[in-house]
């Protein structure tokens, strides 16, 4: 009995709602109770009656309630709870609201939304940019896909305030795209996320070889099991876990600036001041393929791809949106937070390296260690302070680790998302009690082995070259968040609501996203450029930049040939219901 009553805990058993039916319904619309939750003004006459179901048979999410209303305008509600219309899953569900659980607090989303994605792309990665289109080639190409990042995030924070469900502008793309698209984008980033567990861990294992030739295999099973912990604990643990790391990585990038700042000006003793040297032998900027002005450009333009992958994961703030406490202040708060990282973080960052190390030097694109080919080490080794490799070495490797947990999140969210709308099996639906989607965290988990091919160096080979399958869909993903703004905004015109409803809103976001859609487009499709160059023609660069098309339009065409979609007519789109029980939902968290 004892182990029975464990596992039912585990499995999360659903609790048995209480469903008035017949003369208690009509009782009840004649003494609504004052609980905080927000009603209408109803009559008897206008009370729902919920037929009563054979004995033994669950209730569905939809006829969930307590005191059941039915107001002005046929919009169903609860005084006890949310409307029981979900809009077929497009609005929080009855389930959704009772099975996860309100835990994330503005500050966790603040800090993921500033530091949250810094991982492997950006302590080592920032190298090989410099190499590759010079300093002010890489600052430039920093700045442009920065500007697409700012336009993105300010998009998703206005339709997310809107609809904060589980699995974000996945949902959003159903409700104001098509259902096809929004089951096409969200199997894209459960299998981009899928992948990023793994090719984390592999970071890490790479990582620890600096000091140490233990087989890596025990690295590998000592972060998988840390992962599936923090993944099955309460969602309140994850955001306390990943502030404290993501505080170690912003201490180590304002460290790192400093530390660049104090040697370029020369305030090492012994060491002279190197200030801009670099930018003028061997130059700003790099030429690729061409030489003059066009080579400069292509160089510039040909690390797009690897700045978007140093951003990837700023999307996934919002994944998370059911478990987020008051997510109207929370998630707007956490997107105008991005701005403090890119002109902080990056663009210092970038700059800092581009003074440090000349784009000449081949230990940025290989040769060595991975943190060896770190511009902050080989910076610090230059100015005599090795010590400065090892605790780059360590933050790293949390950095990766909390990256990884940032992917387990977003992924399985996503899924549960998925789930929500029937378009993944109802299994991954099943929660802990203390809310927590325990069948996706678990499948995700088993995917997470796939690191032990990495012990063999052609599946390192393989597995790099999937990690870089990531960029593409990001970019996909970045493309349908702004999509589903331009979409909610034009909706909104058509419909006569004003700008003034939204919990959140810019005037200038309308042209700043379409800015964003066309960039992301062209950056999507040019992202493999070199291989149709004369002598240029890499299979394998091929398939990474541009496989994940053909993949998501495969997933779009298919669901909707199956489920015959229709793209969903703006007039359609039932935006006032989507506002009114926005309104009601923040009324009942704020009082």
């Amino acid at each position: 009995m004892a182990f029975a009553s464990i596992f039912a805990r585990v499995k999360g058993r659903r609790r048995e709602p209480r469903v008035l039916r017949g003369v208690e319904a009509n009782a009840a619309s004649n003494n609504t109770k004052d609980d905080g939750a927000t009603t209408t003004n109803t009559t008897t006459a206008n009370t729902t009656a919920v037929p009563a179901a054979p004995a033994g048979a669950q209730q569905p999410d939809s006829v969930v309630a307590v005191d059941v209303e039915r107001a002005e305008g046929g919009i169903t509600r609860t005084s006890s709870g949310p409307p029981l219309d979900d809009h077929d899953g497009d609005f929080n569900t009855a389930g959704e609201g009772r099975d996860l659980k309100r835990g994330l607090l503005e500050r966790h989303l603040s800090m993921l939304g500033i530091a949250g994605a810094i991982g492997t792309g950006f302590f080592l990665g920032l190298g090989y940019t410099v190499a590759t289109a010079g300093p002010l080639g890489a600052l430039l190409s920093y700045a442009t896909v920065g500007l697409v990042v700012c336009a993105v995030q300010f998009a998703l924070g206005e339709v997310a305030a809107l609809l904060p469900v589980t699995g974000s502008f996945v949902r959003h793309a159903e409700f104001l795209v098509d259902p096809a698209w929004g089951f096409a984008i969200g199997w894209n980033l459960v299998y981009g996320n899928i992948l990023s567990i793994p090719s984390e861990i592999t970071a890490i294992c790479v990582l620890f070889q600096y000091w140490t030739d233990i087989n890596s295999s025990v690295w590998i099973i000592t972060f998988i099991v840390l992962t599936l912990i923090v993944g099955l604990s309460l969602v309140q643990i994850f955001g306390e876990v990943e502030f404290f790391f993501a505080v170690l990585k912003i201490l180590l990038v304002v460290f790192l600036i400093i530390l660049g700042l104090v040697i370029d000006l020369g305030g090492i003793p012994g060491k002279p001041p190197v200030y801009f040297r670099y930018w003028s032998n061997p130059g700003p900027f790099v030429e690729l393929i061409a030489t003059g002005g066009w080579g400069k450009f292509l160089g510039y333009w040909s690390v797009m791809t690897g700045a978007v992958f140093s951003f990837a994961g700023v999307e996934s703030i919002a994944m998370a949106g059911a478990e987020t406490r008051n997510p109207r202040k929370a998630i707007p708060a956490a997107c105008k937070n991005v701005f403090i990282r890119i002109i902080l973080f990056y663009m210092m960052a970038i700059l800092v390296v581009g003074m440090l190390v000349p784009s000449t030097d081949e230990r940025l694109k290989g040769g060595g260690s991975e943190t060896a080919e770190s511009p902050f080490v080989i910076a610090a080794e230059a100015a005599g302070l090795p010590a400065i490799g090892s605790v780059v070495n360590a933050i790293v490797i949390t950095s990766a680790w909390s990256a990884s947990n940032q992917s387990l999140l977003a992924g399985t969210r996503v899924l549960y998302g998925l789930a929500v709308k029937k378009q993944a099996p109802q299994i991954f639906l099943r929660t802990t009690s203390w809310g927590v989607p325990y069948v996706c965290v678990l499948l995700f988990i088993a995917f997470s082995f796939l690191s032990f091919m990495t012990l063999s160096n052609d599946a390192i080979t393989v597995f790099q070259w999937l990690v870089y399958l990531t960029s593409a869909g990001v970019l996909v993903s970045w493309i349908s968040i702004v999509l589903n703004h331009i979409r909610l905004r034009t909706a909104m015109k058509m419909q006569g609501i004003p700008l003034t409803r939204l919990p959140w809103w810019n005037s200038w976001t309308i042209y700043s996203s379409w800015f964003a859609l066309i960039m992301c487009i062209v950056i999507l499709l040019t992202s493999g450029f070199p291989v149709f160059t004369t002598g240029g023609w890499r299979p394998d660069t091929f398939v990474s930049a541009y496989l994940d098309i053909p993949l998501v339009l495969a997933a779009y065409t298919i669901w909707k040939l199956y489920k015959k979609t229709k793209i969903v007519p703006l007039m359609d789109i039932p935006l006032h219901t989507a506002f009114e029980r926005a309104e009601q939902k923040y009324q009942s968290l704020e009082s």
